[in-house]
């Protein structure tokens, strides 16, 4: 059988999920990992907790909303750094010297975040329209006022067959110890990274102290910093619960640190700290079916974008430019076909048009290693910089060719 008579014969429920590559929205983030089997139910308050009363009724869809979220280890063959056993008891008093010196550093350096925003209702054929505000936290990164935060935090704009959220019409700062709301500017926001920088026009900032995320060893001390359900500057403590877990909200993964550290609505976007009050994590996810389960962005891993939304205003990928659908072992066997990544379309312009793939291509190799799913093929895809040439092998029509693929700019 061809190439491209392949889904002409396939009935929808034999179809493989659909996924995206480099330009195309939704494209998943590479991080695949072993599968630990075990699907958990997310309430994402990290979805922007409404909390203006009078909309309540129409609000509380969206905030109530759940979403399914695949939870995974990074790597089964990699070994976890645990924290070395300590050969000596340690006292309470120690160890509340060191959450009040963690506490002391670093809340100076956590805001608090207030968005305001329009959502139009529909009743009965007319629009109903609304202001309203949510809760967030901040943590200030550079003493002339740039604050890195999440992209739901700021980003409100949504649509659905109930209602429809605008973009923030304005948002607002509150710094520690202060009543005084300034004004701040949204400077770039990563949906794929779930993360944002905003700026507000202050000198002599507190900026945190960020630590270092990759040395992180599982059961040592973790606080999270923020203004959870709008109680301001509220820290709770924990532990470091586990390194390297992926969670996937939405067909975005995300890599994460595992902390029982209480995490709840208005959280989002302050701060996970060591013992030391350096910032370790941006708190972005609970799970809503249990308690103690919370997530942060490790803070090594915003760097580079933080540096990035503040410059460029967003994130730049390198991106191949096609949709595609995964063919697995069974679907290859059934139809003739081989396993890989089947092209359903392919981007005008694009590096993937520049290099001659074609539509009903198969990938099966990328820059010489094999692909079989769409996170192998982005994991892969983002090792490399914007302008790498690779080599990609396909099937076409049975036969292997390989191509060279210089990457574009998402």
């Amino acid at each position: 059988m061809e190439n491209n008579e392949f889904f002409k014969s396939v009935d929808a429920k034999s179809k493989p999920p659909r996924g995206r590559v480099g330009f195309i929205r939704g494209a998943l983030i590479p991080f695949t990992c072993g599968i630990l089997g075990v699907v958990l139910v997310v309430g994402l308050y990290a979805k922007v907790p409404f909390v203006n009363e009078k909309t309540n009724e129409f609000l509380n869809i969206r905030s109530a909303n759940t979403a399914l979220v695949k939870v995974e280890t990074k790597d089964e063959n990699k070994e976890e750094k645990v924290a070395e056993v300590v050969s000596k008891p340690v006292s309470i008093e120690d160890y509340s010297q060191a959450s009040m010196y963690a506490a002391e550093k670093v809340l100076p350096s956590v805001v608090g975040i207030t968005v305001e925003y329009t959502v139009n209702s529909p009743y009965y054929g007319f629009s109903i329209s609304q202001n309203a505000s949510a809760s967030g936290s901040g943590v200030i990164i550079s003493n002339d006022g740039y604050i890195l935060t999440n992209n739901h935090v700021v980003n409100t704009a949504s649509n659905s067959s109930f209602y429809q959220v605008s973009k923030a019409n304005k948002i607002t700062v509150k710094l520690y110890k202060s009543d005084e709301a300034i004004e701040a500017k949204l400077i770039g926001t990563d949906e794929k990274t779930d993360l944002a920088v905003i700026k507000i026009d202050k000198e002599d900032l507190p900026a945190a102290t960020l630590g270092d995320s990759d040395s992180l060893k599982i059961g040592e001390f973790a606080m999270a910093v923020g203004n959870p359900l709008g109680m301001e500057s509220t820290v709770t403590a924990g532990i470091v619960s586990a390194l390297n877990r992926t969670v996937t909200v939405d067909n975005v993964t995300y890599n994460v640190i595992q902390t029982d550290a209480a995490i709840n609505s208005g959280n989002s976007g302050g701060a996970l700290v060591n013992s030391k009050g350096e910032v370790i994590g941006i708190n972005t996810l609970k799970l809503s079916s249990g308690e103690g389960i919370g997530f942060a962005i490790p803070i090594n891993s915003t760097k580079e974008i933080s540096t990035q939304l503040i410059t460029e205003g967003k994130v730049k990928r390198p991106f191949i430019g096609i949709t595609g659908r995964e063919i697995d072992e069974e679907t290859a066997k059934k139809y003739n076909l081989v396993e890989g990544i089947y092209i359903l379309s392919i981007e005008e312009f694009s590096a993937a048009e520049k290099a001659d793939l074609r539509k009903a291509d198969i990938i099966t190799e990328f820059d010489g290693k094999p692909v079989k799913t769409m996170d192998e093929l982005n994991e892969i895809k983002n090792s490399h910089a914007i302008g790498d040439t690779v080599k990609v092998k396909v099937n076409r029509n049975g036969e292997t060719i390989e191509v060279d693929l210089i990457l574009g700019e998402e």
